[in-house]
């Protein structure tokens, strides 16, 4: 997948004041902000990826006959890029999530970008709006790579066109009130996603399915919902778009095994690496409802924490089903999920070493 592909800069001639971006970066809120520019790419099979550039942010013009809209082939990622303490931008892991959209592009049976691309597209649009990056501890800039079909043709076949975008949006926490444990729906009802299905891609129609159950969520007062698995309806998968981590009284960090239906979230894979460096005895391994109930009225389950790049790590507190309740421990964040949080966050704004080579430097 390598790739020669040159990104042409055409810098904004609009570009915020100072004044306004800093009035914006006061509140940004997540995902409502977005930076100055954006980069674009195209594919076609005659000419590889090419017409890489950099460009104002500006709204797209699709033809009505555009494959994206009828047919979904729609994948994208997550990455933040982080203030560092000498005033230079990092960002973590991005590699990983250039292999991740490659592997959802080969699953739904889209062209693959390049990692090359892929990452020197993040360093083209960090670099032309790095005063966009918050310097708040807990803020970023979130990255949102996208790669839709474009094909203008009515028929059930792969696109053979395709558009690679890449936005940049200032984030604070994902979830408002800082680090406050969140409340939980357990879905019975509907399922994220089934063996040999799209489960393990970061594609559009898997969030779009899961909408009407993030509303049952809601009507029962939670934050979240928690999917289950397609065939039992009764072991515990992934909360909402994030991945989950039980700490056992036993001394063990659990997490659901990557079984095809679930996101290998890279905050996730993480989180097995750092819960070993904090002498804990990481496990993938499977939880159903009953034992999260069960464990946590006899202890033997002392926290519950969700994990991913726009959450980073957020306690769950509360878990609601249709025949009752439960509350994880006390209902507060507990020692293990917070520890493991600032260590994660040491790394990622650069005020704690960074053992494992997980951030790269954009400047």
């Amino acid at each position: 997948m390598a790739s020669d592909v040159t990104i042409q800069s055409i810098p904004s001639t609009s570009r915020r004041s100072p004044e306004e971006r800093a009035r914006l970066l006061e509140n940004p809120g997540f995902g409502q902000i977005f930076t100055d520019h954006m980069v674009t790419a195209r594919y076609s099979p005659a000419d590889g990826w090419h017409d890489a550039q950099l460009s104002a942010y500006a709204p797209l013009t699709l033809d009505p006959a555009t494959s994206v809209l009828h047919y979904g082939q729609a994948i994208f990622e997550g990455l933040k890029a982080y203030a560092q303490p000498d005033g230079g931008v990092a960002l973590f892991r991005p590699d990983q999530n250039a292999a991740r959209f490659q592997r959802s592009a080969r699953r739904l049976a889209m062209t693959e970008v390049p990692e090359q691309l892929f990452l020197e597209s993040i360093r083209v649009l960090v670099e032309a709006d790095r005063d966009w990056v918050p310097q708040r501890t807990g803020e970023a800039l979130y990255l949102r790579p996208l790669e839709i079909a474009t094909d203008a043709f009515l028929g059930v076949r792969p696109s053979q066109d395709y558009l690679y975008l890449l936005l940049a949006s200032p984030a604070a926490n994902y979830f408002p009130g800082g680090v406050r444990p969140v409340s939980v729906w357990l879905s019975t009802e509907y399922v994220r996603a089934a063996p040999g299905g799209t489960g393990e891609a970061k594609c559009a129609g898997n969030y779009a399915a899961s909408l009407v159950a993030q509303a049952a969520a809601a009507e029962q007062g939670c934050d979240q919902v928690v999917w289950l698995d397609a065939i039992q309806h009764k072991y515990v998968e992934e909360m909402g778009g994030m991945n989950l981590y039980f700490v056992l009284a036993d001394g063990r960090l659990l997490t659901p095994a990557l079984t095809g239906t679930l996101l290998p979230g890279v905050t996730r894979d993480s989180i097995l690496t750092l819960g070993r460096d904090l002498g804990l005895d990481v496990v993938e391994g499977h939880m159903t409802t009953e034992e999260w109930e069960a464990g946590c009225a006899d202890g033997s389950i002392s926290e519950v924490f969700a994990c991913g790049t726009a959450a980073v790590i957020t306690p769950v507190g509360e878990v609601k089903y249709a025949r009752g309740a439960f509350t994880v421990a006390d209902g507060q964040p507990g020692a293990v999920t917070m520890k493991v949080r600032e260590s994660l966050l040491g790394i990622q704004q650069g005020t704690a070493p960074d053992p494992h080579g997980w951030m790269r430097r954009i400047g």
